[in-house]
């Protein structure tokens, strides 16, 4: 049975014609989407592809085997035919995960080293992280600096990238959509209050541009708030009690469910989410799921992890 041809709906971006001579560094600040390098030297027939899959990652063995298997697994089914492998960006969790789950999951340059070493010279690097933040300015800096090693490198966006702008996908409508089909539907007095990490990175934006999904979509009870960033809970409260609401409904918005879902989101102690939102007059249920336990939100992933690997094998 032939194969069919899987179409993606993001584009790069091209500088406007009639910049008839850029700049190196203009050159390069245009390089947005997905980035290819693609070498010089001739393809040999010795030339082998690899996929590389890359999160912030995942520190309790619980969160991994809930999120982060399962991904990876459909990840898997979508591209039987492509050798895959794993990295966490993240130092703190792969420390983690060594220790609680006795995992040893390397870094995305450790990986690529084992990677050239084992004989792989055109690599897709695909990116699970929730929108490109200090990590995935991280992957994009490492990218830059090793990819003229390889024949080629590819290196894919992550969940949410595209806004609408310039005919580009919309990933931020793709993503409340996908959460509203995943969460059970709320009554007039319930809000669903999701929370995401935060960043000082200027990417926080991105909360804002979810937050203006939600209310286009009509999910006019749903709100974004941060640990680290901003909005934070209590510059949700007075939004809940002017609306009326006296049931909330708190959902992690991270790959897995990691101690800040579990602790600061979830936990009993006097200052979680949980307990500051009763102690405010509001009845608490608790959505323990991370965005790698739903299915429609995984396919999402699933589709910007093909869109790297497509790519590499155009």
């Amino acid at each position: 049975m032939e194969k069919k041809k899987r179409t993606h709906r993001g584009a790069g971006y091209t500088l406007h014609r009639e910049v008839k001579r850029p700049t190196p560094s203009l050159l390069r600040a245009a390089q947005i989407g997905v980035l290819d390098y693609k070498g010089t030297a001739p393809a040999k027939p010795e030339d082998k592809d690899a996929l590389l899959v890359v999160s912030y990652g995942a520190a309790r063995k619980e969160a991994r085997a809930l999120a982060v298997e399962p991904l990876m697994e459909a990840i898997a089914e979508a591209n039987p035919d492509a050798d895959i492998y794993e990295a966490y960006s993240s130092p703190v969790m792969r420390a983690k995960a060594k220790v609680s789950a006795g995992a040893e999951i390397p870094s995305a340059e450790e990986a690529l080293d084992a990677l050239l070493a084992s004989g792989y010279t055109r690599v897709a690097i695909a990116s699970l992280h929730l929108f490109p933040g200090a990590e995935y300015a991280c992957l994009v800096e490492m990218f830059n600096a090793v990819k003229t090693r390889f024949r080629r490198l590819v290196l894919g966006v992550p969940l949410l990238y595209w806004m609408g702008q310039e005919e580009q996908r919309d990933d931020a409508a793709d993503v409340t959509q996908a959460m509203q089909t995943s969460l059970p539907p709320t009554a007039e007095d319930e809000a669903t209050l999701l929370l995401a990490h935060g960043t000082k990175h200027p990417s926080n934006a991105f909360y804002s541009i979810l937050q203006t999904r939600f209310e286009m979509a009509g999910w006019d009870r749903a709100y974004v708030y941060t640990l680290a960033g901003w909005p934070r809970l209590a510059h949700i409260v007075p939004r809940l009690r002017a609306q009326g609401v006296r049931r909330v409904r708190l959902v992690p918005m991270m790959l897995a469910v990691g101690a800040h879902a579990a602790r600061d989101m979830a936990g009993d102690a006097p200052g979680s989410h949980r307990s500051r939102l009763i102690e405010e007059g509001f009845e608490v249920e608790v959505f323990q799921k991370g965005l790698g336990e739903l299915p429609a939100v995984r396919e999402l992933y699933v589709e910007r992890v093909n869109e790297a690997w497509d790519k590499l094998r155009e």
